[in-house]
């Protein structure tokens, strides 16, 4: 469930469709988030019809119920990550029908769920960062070679766009869905600052670099006209009044990806670890780091502290002569 899904449209839930449209005006969640808690919610409902012969009335559902659940869901072998998140949805769920009196308390509370694997986030070197900028270039390059079945060549614009996309990316430290939904107000051009709308409806504000400013001027300069107000900075391929998408995002990704020779596994998100990672290493404080990335929670940021302790380590071990 970490990639969006094709959840069943009709929700006959009239509570699961309320908190549904809560997440996504209220609460402002990403798209990712809606279509994962979506899903997480139908398939207890699916799992509770099959099971029990009936919908769930969520009232009455006890601790042993959802301890069935995760038995269910044990031996469906599902991942540690996967069982968390269908949890993490039924909690915020139950925290919504407790605002609304419909529940007392959360029957979700005091489970023993698989505890996570832990895993440091991957990140790109400096001079990785660098080639996977230069790509969008050497797609213009490589595109005006002709080349037998190589198709449509790349569109010059969408390069630009690229780039564009990349560097601010970077240059901010932004989540997917921050970029995909930036304005053209949003950017002080004087200031060199950029308004970010985070999860959860918040807004914080962050540094944006010379080169990314240069690389959205050098991008607008090719368009019909240039964005204002609340147009979207970055523009899809195909219709130009379009928002730019994270799944047209990601697809274009792994092409650059490929091109600068690095794993084609490697996600968007990447670089947002990546801008964390370079900053902690080039000595900026971890407060300052967590303002900047729009974490609620200094535990969140402290992962980036890992991966760099863990390099220092291996540095030492290869380097001093009594390690």
């Amino acid at each position: 469930m970490d990639e969006p899904s094709n959840a069943p449209t009709e929700i006959r839930d009239e509570w699961m469709r309320k908190f549904l449209a809560h997440l996504a005006t209220d609460r402002g969640a990403s798209v990712y988030t809606q279509r994962n808690y979506s899903q997480a919610l139908v398939e207890f409902y699916s799992w509770h019809l099959d099971e029990r012969k009936s919908p769930p009335v969520w009232a009455k559902l006890q601790r042993d119920d959802f301890r069935s659940y995760l038995r269910f869901l044990g031996r469906n072998n599902l991942s540690r990550a996967a069982t968390q998140l269908r949890f993490s949805a039924l909690r915020t769920f139950y925290k919504f029908l407790m605002r609304h009196g419909i529940v007392e308390s959360l029957p979700t509370k005091n489970l023993s769920l698989p505890k996570l694997e832990k895993r440091l986030p991957k990140f790109l070197t400096i001079q990785q960062m660098a080639d996977l900028l230069e790509a969008p270039a050497r797609a213009i390059k490589e595109s005006q070679v002709e080349k037998p079945g190589a198709g449509r060549p790349i569109s010059a614009n969408v390069c630009l766009r690229d780039v564009a996309v990349l560097e601010t990316i970077y240059s901010c430290g932004l989540r997917i869905s921050e970029l995909c939904g930036m304005c053209a107000e949003d950017i002080d051009w004087s200031e060199q600052l950029v308004r970010v709308r985070g999860k959860g409806k918040k807004e914080r504000l962050v540094p944006i670099g010379e080169p990314a400013l240069k690389a959205i001027k050098t991008y607008w300069a090719v368009l019909a006209s240039k964005p204002v107000g609340l147009s979207s900075v970055f523009f899809a391929e195909t219709r130009k009044s379009a928002r730019l998408m994270p799944v047209q995002l990601a697809r274009r990704f792994k092409k650059y990806l490929a091109l600068a020779g690095l794993d084609p596994a490697l996600t968007p998100h990447k670089l947002r670890h990546s801008y964390a990672t370079h900053l902690l290493d080039a000595g900026a404080d971890l407060r300052s780091v967590q303002e900047l990335l729009g974490h609620a929670h200094l535990i969140t940021t402290q992962v980036y502290t890992h991966i760099t302790t863990e390099r220092l380590k291996k540095a030492y071990d290869q380097a001093h002569p009594r390690a």
